[in-house]
């Protein structure tokens, strides 16, 4: 009797100590060191911080608190793979790895694991087309509708033609970089403009080749598909080489504070698109200081809230929780699982009332997403940097890609892969 006691009161002991496990596991395949950690670390602080600010103010979502483990992945393919079986066995409803190259490696795994994988604005392009991507969201926009936008705001400037026009491609040498080389082929066809491209490899810190070639063809633009260090560098090489800043255009990944501030005034009016606002103009962020920095919460050091990098972050993990709100709603249930997560996902319908319930007015653009729609409206704005204020400025209403170009490249591109897969179209 002595030993079954004894053995009773060690178990409640281990019991009291066991830490209490959140019902709603998302976790953050971040990456805090190497050349990217200086876009990596303000994304992965607004994503975290999201998620402190709904557990500290409402109790998590719907009275489920939100855990985030953190994993490392150093922007390494591999090491992504490996966070990945790491934390799937916690009960992950959905993976965010914010890399591309971790994207292409985890669609199948997490397919047959039936967990829902959310790329917003990166990933795999086609994969908006949710008949053959059943477990991937790639909303509100991705590389090719940034491509389509980038000509459209081009358009604009040239009273609506490029004809005659050279337009350059400067782009990290990767899956990435080379996403939107085909829609910008396409788009040079109906347009009249020509095309060039020019690869960085990573991590992108020599470019002098590629900006001697841009002095030496006099391109009439510079689009530019980068991340972390090659951002600063190539921003620093247009400097070097005088090529216009307001005639230098980034995708969303080559418009971060830090993508500029190196190059000091002179990088005044480089442009780049965002799919989200930025700034601390927005109510949200008054209850972020007050229930997660003020109270010493923040992920990081609190000095990046409200930067383009960090709003990205925080954009995230509003449109994963959104969709879990949505799940718990389907399912009638605050406990959901991650097929019940998916639901959440492939029927939510964020509006512009909620988002300004949210505090996010016209912070966003409404997503509406259906069985077939998984890549949402395609749209971004072009924003200004203004090195005096230090602040980036909306020089663009929304602007919504060329779904005539889009469409088709996506659904051949859809098919092949659901050919190559043995996957048979589903939503007929």
């Amino acid at each position: 009797m002595r030993k079954t006691l004894t053995a009773l009161v060690a178990a409640a002991m281990t019991l009291a100590a066991a830490p209490v496990m959140a019902d709603l596991v998302v976790p953050n395949l971040s990456y805090r060191t190497g050349p990217y950690a200086a876009n990596g670390v303000p994304y992965a602080d607004g994503f975290n911080d999201y998620f402190t600010l709904l557990n500290e103010r409402d109790g998590g979502i719907g009275g489920e608190l939100i855990k985030s483990p953190e994993c490392e992945t150093a922007y390494n393919t591999e090491k992504g793979v490996e966070c990945y079986e790491s934390t799937k066995g916690e009960g992950a409803l959905v993976y965010n790895p914010l890399s591309t190259g971790i994207t292409y490696q985890l669609i199948p795994k997490m397919a047959a694991d039936g967990i829902t994988l959310y790329t917003p604005g990166y990933g795999r392009t086609s994969a908006a087309n949710g008949k053959v991507f059943k477990w991937v969201f790639n909303y509100p926009a991705n590389y090719w509708d940034g491509a389509s936008v980038a000509v459209k705001h081009l358009l604009d400037q040239n009273g609506g033609s490029l004809e005659g026009k050279k337009i350059a491609l400067v782009y990290h040498n990767s899956a990435y970089g080379k996403e939107p080389i085909r829609t910008l082929e396409e788009l040079s066809k109906k347009h009249g403009f020509t095309l060039a491209t020019l690869p960085v490899d990573h991590p992108g810190q020599e470019q002098k080749s590629q900006w001697l070639q841009i002095r030496r063809e006099k391109p009439d633009y510079v689009i530019m598909y980068g991340w972390g260090v090659m951002n600063q560098v190539a921003i620093q090489e247009a400097v070097n080489i005088r090529f216009p800043m307001e005639n230098f255009i980034g995708i969303w990944w080559s418009g971060s504070e830090n993508d500029v501030q190196a190059a000091g005034d002179k990088a005044s009016g480089y442009k780049a698109l965002s799919f989200h606002g930025t700034g601390m103009d927005y109510p949200v962020y008054a209850d972020m200081k007050k229930y997660v920095v003020d109270t010493g919460k923040a992920s990081g050091a609190g000095d990046q809230v409200g930067s383009m990098l960090y709003s990205r972050g925080m954009y995230a993990a509003i449109i994963i929780s959104e969709a879990i709100r949505k799940a718990q709603e389907i399912a009638g249930k605050p406990a959901v699982n991650a097929a019940e997560v998916r639901e959440g996902f492939e029927n939510l319908d964020l509006t512009e009332a909620r988002l300004q319930e949210l505090g996010l007015r016209d912070f966003s653009q409404p997503i509406k997403a259906s069985c077939e729609n998984h890549g949402g409206p395609g749209a971004a704005r072009v924003f200004q940097w203004d090195a005096a204020t230090k602040q980036w400025n909306a020089a663009s209403e929304w602007i919504t890609s060329d779904k005539e170009v889009l469409d088709p490249l996506i659904a051949e591109d859809s098919a092949a892969f659901a050919k190559e897969s043995g996957i048979e179209e589903r939503c007929k």
